[in-house]
């Protein structure tokens, strides 16, 4: 049994995939292009991005596939809704958004016919979501790498929230690392789709530094961690001495605030600097952010392998209904 396309407003996806969208500069167009080629939804990170930087890749993005291109946003930036308009006037498919609530989003999305997918994680914010007016919903579980708004895992979260969206795709994030997992939680649990952002910054296109994928693929279970956020949020990370540091309560606050990002942030250190430092390898001073399950991921493969895997693993379970563990 093939997998079903993934239809949100008016675009519609072959393969019911959507890579995560990972800031600061972790998913470019260099990843969201190949993503989208191969039929899933390719997201550039917007957060933390100079809106002319953000027009600019997602110009490259669309220029380089015909498939669907979105931009993550958190509503927690400063910027918000110039990275929004930026988007949409530089093409953009989809914006995705979360770390926040944004009731105007939806106007702004229905003027420009800019499809909107929420990111939540309760069964309130999602069934308010899909009254404004929300294309897709993303349901966002403690097994997510970066900022998390619960404690639940997916399998908990998911079914009262299923049991109150009714009338758009319910898209299910958090902890899956293969296509066992995504035939389990799209068939036993009824997502239309899912979202996955770690096992793709271990992929060939994705432009971070070799230090940065290399710390995913050293990572133990034991090593991925939660850890505190300027954003007034807990954040899934791997522990590194950065991370170690602010658990034993060192001072790292930020003396001078050079990137003025975030709406409210309380200056216990700074996330792009932290977030940057990832970026380029600085596994000393870095947020290496990354979901629960990373540890599970033991190889760097190119997007299109990592699409051939999930399709294949996925379709091999519906084939053999219905059971639904992977081989051990």
């Amino acid at each position: 049994m093939k997998l079903p396309s993934l239809k949100i407003g008016s675009l519609t996806a072959s393969i019911p995939l959507i890579q995560g969208g990972m800031s600061i500069r972790v998913s470019t167009s260099s990843l969201a292009a190949p993503v989208a080629d191969c039929g899933g939804i390719g997201v550039i990170g917007g957060s933390g991005l100079p809106t002319d930087e953000l027009e600019e890749d997602i110009r490259k993005a669309k220029s380089a596939t015909d498939g669907i291109i979105a931009v993550n946003i958190m509503y927690a930036m400063k910027n918000f809704y110039n990275l929004v308009m930026s988007s949409i006037e530089s093409g953009v498919d989809l914006i995705i958004t979360g770390a926040g609530f944004s009731r105007d989003i939806f106007k702004i999305g229905k003027k420009y016919n800019v499809p909107i997918a929420m990111i939540v994680s309760s069964p309130t914010l999602a069934k308010l979501a899909e009254r404004l007016g929300a294309a897709a919903i993303i349901v966002e579980a403690k097994e997510a790498g970066g900022h998390l708004g619960t404690d639940k895992p997916l399998r908990t979260l998911f079914p009262p929230i299923r049991e109150v969206v009714k009338n758009v795709p319910l898209i299910a994030a958090g902890g899956i690392t293969n296509g066992y997992e995504m035939a389990e939680i799209m068939d036993k649990y009824g997502a239309d789709g899912i979202q996955i952002a770690s096992r793709f910054v271990l992929s060939e296109e994705c432009d971070v530094a070799d230090e940065f994928k290399q710390a995913y693929l050293d990572a133990n279970q034991e090593d991925i961690v939660l850890t505190s956020s300027p954003v007034g949020m807990p954040g899934r990370a791997l522990q590194t001495p950065f991370v170690q540091a602010l658990a034993k309560g060192l001072d790292l606050t930020t003396k001078k605030c050079k990137h003025v990002c975030l709406k409210k942030c309380d200056h216990h250190y700074c996330i792009s600097e932290r977030l940057l430092s990832s970026r380029e390898g600085n596994l000393q001073e870095g947020l290496f952010f990354t979901g629960e399950n990373t540890y599970k991921i033991k190889n760097i493969l190119p997007v299109a392998e990592i699409f051939k895997q999930f399709i294949s693993q996925a379709e091999s379970v519906y084939k053999e209904k219905r059971g639904f563990a992977p081989p051990v």
